[in-house]
């Protein structure tokens, strides 16, 4: 009988073998990619954080009021149309001590975070039928872009007319400021979905409002959020032409009507002061909500690195 030929491996322990340095290989390239992602993820030293994201905009701000000083004492202009910082300073300390900063600063942004949910609520779905039914698209596509490119103030006479010298007249012009440019981010953004997400969601069995809801405002989220971050710039200066213009018992004290009792008393550091905390409401919804969220969509998707 022949002797069996021990350089021979059985098909199957050779088949586990190869699942098992194929797994490890695996098991390595992940850790590879960990090692990576936690790499680029390290934490900065609050030192390098203060340099290169706190320094930049004090040395801007520090430049800004540097060149306003100069400005006003060369006196480039008269001083009742140009007051120093300091004469703004002390007009924005007047209100404090009389405890109404904060009652205007609320005043304007709760009509501000109001009209913008609304406009959310109008625009979101709004978007959703422009961009999936074209025959829609090809009617009121055009308007939407139209509408966004007027200007709010223009329909602050109009609304005060329909609806009379109230918070609805206001309300009306933040939603015809918003809702087309959240309408068109969103557009914008399922337009730019790629079409094997759809199919593949289609063959999932994801259809209707699930497909709306599982596959295409998630694929659309960095258009969306674009798109809501211009809306509540919308919703914020369409806001301030309508405190301005629509002034009234009714309507209480915000910027745009703080803004308004300093132009009637010939008051610019009043009115400066108004534009700078209009400016800083602005500014600040922007760096705490609005970049935050747009940072996360992009990293999660890949298309930023953290910083």
């Amino acid at each position: 009988m022949a002797a069996p030929d021990l350089t021979k491996t059985d098909p199957g322990i050779g088949a586990d073998a190869a699942d098992k340095h194929a797994e490890e290989d695996l098991a390595g390239l992940e850790a590879g990619l960990d090692a990576l992602e936690s790499y680029e993820r390290e934490r900065k030293p609050f030192s390098r954080v203060l340099l290169e994201k706190v320094l930049p905009p004090v040395i801007a701000i520090l430049l800004v009021l540097a060149v306003w000083q100069i400005a006003y004492s060369m006196e480039v202009k008269p001083r009742y149309a140009l007051p120093s910082p300091q004469d703004v300073w002390d007009a924005f300390m007047v209100q404090w001590k009389k405890g109404t900063v904060f009652d205007i600063l609320w005043t304007s942004l709760s009509r501000g975070i109001l009209g913008f949910l609304i406009a959310v609520a109008i625009g979101t779905p709004l978007g959703l039928i422009v961009a999936r039914v074209s025959w829609i698209r090809a009617a009121i596509g055009p308007i939407l872009s139209g509408l966004q490119s007027l200007p709010s103030v223009a329909w602050v006479p109009p609304a005060v007319i329909w609806f009379g010298l109230n918070n609805s007249a206001i309300y009306a012009v933040v939603l015809l400021g918003a809702v087309p440019s959240i309408a068109n981010g969103l557009v914008a953004g399922i337009d730019q979905i790629p079409p094997l997400y759809l199919r593949a969601g289609r063959v999932l069995g994801a259809r209707g409002l699930n497909s709306v809801w599982h596959v295409m405002l998630p694929a659309s989220l960095p258009g969306y959020v674009a798109g809501l971050k211009q809306g509540w710039a919308f919703s914020w200066r369409s806001l301030m032409a309508a405190e301005l213009i629509a002034a009234g018992p009714e309507l209480g004290s915000g910027l745009g009507q703080l803004m308004d009792q300093g132009r009637d008393l010939g008051d610019m550091p009043m009115m400066l002061t108004a534009v700078f905390m209009i400016l800083i409401v602005g500014i600040g919804i922007e760096m705490l909500v609005f970049t935050p969220v747009e940072r996360l969509v992009l990293r999660q998707r890949g298309l930023a690195t953290s910083k």
